[in-house]
C-alpha cells in the first residue's frame, strides 16, 4: 500500500553555516565594528547579542536572509521579545524542529478536510499518510503544499 511521511525538519549543518555566515558578515560591516554583536547557537536555540535593540533587529534581518539562502524556511523560527540592560540587548530565537502534537493535528485535519480517501496517523514527530492509490497521495501532497499550517513541511519516505 503506497505511503509517505510528512515531516518538518531543519538541517542542523545548514543552520550552523547560516549562523557562521551571519557572524562573518557582522564582523566585516562598518556599522558593527567594535560593537561585539554576534549570534550564538545552542542546538536549535539562537541568541542574538548586540549593544542596542536596533542592532539586534539588524542582525535578525541578516540572519533571516542567510537562513533563507541556505534553504531553511523562516516560518520555523519563533523569536522571543528583545531583552535589554545597560550594556547589551539580547533576543532568543527558537528554531522549531519536528512536528509537535498541535501541528500534527492540523496536518491530519487538513488531510481529512481535503476529502481524499487516505488514512493519516501521527507517529512521534511525523505524520504517516497511507492510501490505496498513488494519485490520492499526490493529491494530499498538493493540498498540504497549498495549506498554510505555520510550519514548513517536507514529504519523505514515499513508497509505492
Amino acid at each position: 500500500m503506497p505511503s509517505f511521511d510528512v515531516v518538518s525538519e531543519i538541517d542542523a549543518h545548514e543552520l550552523t553555516n547560516a549562523v557562521d555566515q551571519t557572524n562573518r558578515e557582522i564582523s566585516n560591516r562598518f556599522d558593527f565594528k567594535g560593537s561585539g554583536a554576534r549570534v550564538e547557537r545552542e542546538e536549535f536555540v539562537l541568541t542574538i547579542i548586540a549593544q542596542a535593540e536596533f542592532q539586534v533587529k539588524q542582525v535578525d534581518e541578516i540572519l533571516r536572509l542567510k537562513l533563507s539562502k541556505r534553504g531553511i524556511d523562516v516560518q520555523s523560527l519563533e523569536a522571543a521579545d528583545i531583552t535589554s540592560n545597560v550594556s547589551e540587548a539580547r533576543q532568543k530565537i527558537t528554531v522549531h524542529h519536528g512536528l509537535d502534537q498541535e501541528h500534527a493535528r492540523k496536518v491530519v485535519k487538513a488531510i481529512k478536510e481535503s476529502g481524499v480517501k487516505v488514512s493519516a496517523q501521527v507517529q512521534d514527530e511525523q505524520v504517516r499518510v497511507t492510501g490505496k492509490k498513488r494519485d490520492d497521495l499526490q493529491a494530499v501532497i498538493a493540498t498540504l503544499r497549498g495549506a498554510s499550517l505555520g510550519r514548513p513541511l517536507q514529504f519523505t519516505n514515499f513508497r509505492d
